[in-house]
C-alpha cells in the first residue's frame, strides 16, 4: 500500500460522502416540518396540551448519518411525539395512537389529508407532504419510560433518563406490554464516541463564520464517523438493493461508533473500524448478539437466530469491502477504481466524483486531516465546502 493511493482513495471517498450527503437545506426543511408538526400538537387549543407533547427527529435525521435516498425514494425522516405528563397507568397504547391521529386529522389540521394510510400504521403515523420536498414524516406516539431499571442494568442516568414507551399495533393485539425505546440516548451515546472530531468541526466552523461554537446546531457538521456510516448504509443498499435480509443500519451504525478510536482521516477509519465492527458482536448461549449500548437487554441482532441468512451476509459484507479496499489500494488503476466506485455506491455518484479528477486533475487533490464543515452559500444550495489541508500533489492515474 503506498501512500499516494492512500492519499488518492482517501480524498475519492471524502468526495463521495459529501455526494452521498443529504443537503443541509433538507436538514433545516425536516426540523421545520417536524417542529411545525410538534407546534399543532401543542397548539393552546389542542387537546393534547395538557400532557406536555414534544416532538423531536430520531434515526439517521437525528444521527446525522442521513444518505440521499436512491432513485426517485422520499426522504424519511422520523420523529417522536412524547406526551410528557402522560403514564402507562393513565393511557393504553392504543388510546395513545388513537389521540396523537385525532389531533393530526382534526377538521382544522393541514395534515388532515396528508395521512397515509388513513387509519395509521403498526406504530406511527405518517405525513406524506404533496410537494417537490420529497418528504414524509414518521410521528411516533410516546411516553415516558420508569427508567430505572436501565440504570440498575449498568446504563448511566444521563442516557437512561430519555427513555420512551411507544405504541405498537402488534403488541396491543397480543395483549404485550409497552415496547421501550431511547432513541434520545442513543444519539446522545453515539454523539460521544465522536465528541473530540465534533468539537474541532463545530470550532472549525465557527472561525469560518465568525460565530460562537454554542451557535453552531450539530446537524451542520459532519465527523469521519457520521461519514463512515454513511458510506457504509449506502455500499449495503447498492449491493443488496431489495435483499430483506441485509444489514441493518442500527447494526450497521452500533457496530461502527463502537469501533471508532477517534479517527481524524475518513479512509484511515474505514480500514480500522471495518475489521473490530466484527469484534462487537458477542456470542451468548450460541446467539448471536450486538446489544442496544442505551438498553443492555435489547439484542439488535435478533432476527439472526430466526433468519441465519442475515449473519451470513452481514459478516461477507464486511469481508467484501475490507477486501475492496485493500485491492484498490495496492493496485489503483483507474478502471479498477471506477468499477469498484460504481459497484459500492452507484453510477450516477461515481460519474460526479471522478469528474473533477478528468485530465489528470488528481495531482491538485487534497487530503482531509479534519472533520468534514459543511458550509452553506448564501442561496442555501451547497455544494458543501469541507476544511482541508493541502498534501503532497498525487501522480495522475496510469490505466
Amino acid at each position: 500500500m503506498s501512500n499516494q493511493s492512500h492519499q488518492m482513495l482517501g480524498a475519492i471517498l471524502n468526495d463521495m460522502a459529501d455526494e452521498l450527503d443529504v443537503p443541509q437545506s433538507k436538514y433545516q426543511d425536516a426540523k421545520d416540518r417536524y417542529e411545525a408538526v410538534g407546534d399543532w400538537l401543542g397548539d393552546d387549543d389542542s387537546e393534547l396540551v395538557r400532557y406536555g407533547p414534544v416532538i423531536s427527529a430520531q434515526g439517521s435525521f437525528a444521527l446525522g448519518t442521513a444518505v440521499r435516498p436512491l432513485g426517485d425514494d422520499d426522504y424519511d425522516v422520523d420523529a417522536v411525539c412524547e406526551l410528557r405528563l402522560l403514564t402507562a397507568d393513565q393511557v393504553t397504547q392504543r388510546q395513545l395512537k388513537k389521540m396523537v391521529g385525532a389531533r393530526l386529522k382534526h377538521p382544522k389540521s393541514r395534515y388532515r389529508q396528508m395521512i397515509d394510510p388513513p387509519e395509521g400504521g403498526r406504530r406511527c403515523w405518517t405525513i406524506k407532504y404533496a410537494d417537490s420536498s420529497k418528504f414524509h414524516l414518521d410521528v411516533l406516539p410516546a411516553i415516558p419510560d420508569d427508567y430505572g431499571w436501565l440504570v440498575d442494568l449498568g446504563v448511566p442516568e444521563e442516557l437512561a433518563a430519555t427513555a420512551i414507551r411507544l405504541t405498537d399495533r402488534k403488541a396491543w393485539q397480543q395483549g404485550q406490554d409497552w415496547p421501550g425505546s431511547n432513541p434520545k440516548g442513543f444519539a446522545a451515546w453515539f454523539k460521544g464516541r465522536m465528541l473530540v472530531p465534533l468539537q474541532e468541526a463545530k470550532l472549525a466552523l465557527a472561525m469560518v463564520e465568525h460565530a460562537e461554537v454554542e451557535r453552531i446546531e450539530d446537524f451542520r457538521v459532519r465527523t469521519p464517523l457520521q461519514r463512515l456510516v454513511q458510506l457504509l448504509k449506502r455500499h449495503r443498499d447498492v449491493r443488496y438493493n431489495g435483499d430483506e435480509d441485509k444489514p441493518i443500519s442500527i447494526l450497521i451504525t452500533t457496530l461502527a461508533a463502537q469501533a471508532y478510536n477517534n479517527e481524524a482521516d475518513l479512509l484511515d477509519a474505514l480500514l480500522n473500524v471495518v475489521p473490530a465492527m466484527r469484534q462487537g458482536v458477542e456470542r451468548r448461549g450460541g446467539v448471536f448478539w450486538v446489544s442496544n449500548p442505551v438498553n443492555p437487554q435489547e439484542n439488535f441482532a435478533d432476527k439472526w437466530t430466526e433468519k441465519p441468512r442475515k449473519a451470513q451476509l452481514f459478516f461477507e459484507w464486511l469481508a467484501t469491502i475490507e477486501r475492496e479496499c485493500n485491492d484498490i489500494l495496492d493496485n489503483p488503476r483507474r478502471d479498477r477504481l471506477v468499477a469498484y466506485l460504481s459497484e459500492s455506491f452507484g453510477d450516477r455518484e461515481t460519474v460526479t466524483v471522478l469528474a473533477k479528477y478528468a485530465g489528470g486533475k488528481v495531482g491538485r487533490t487534497v487530503s482531509v486531516v479534519a472533520p468534514t464543515v459543511l458550509i452553506p452559500s448564501k442561496k442555501h444550495k451547497p455544494p458543501p465546502t469541507v476544511v482541508r489541508t493541502p498534501s503532497k500533489p498525487i501522480k495522475p492515474w496510469r490505466p
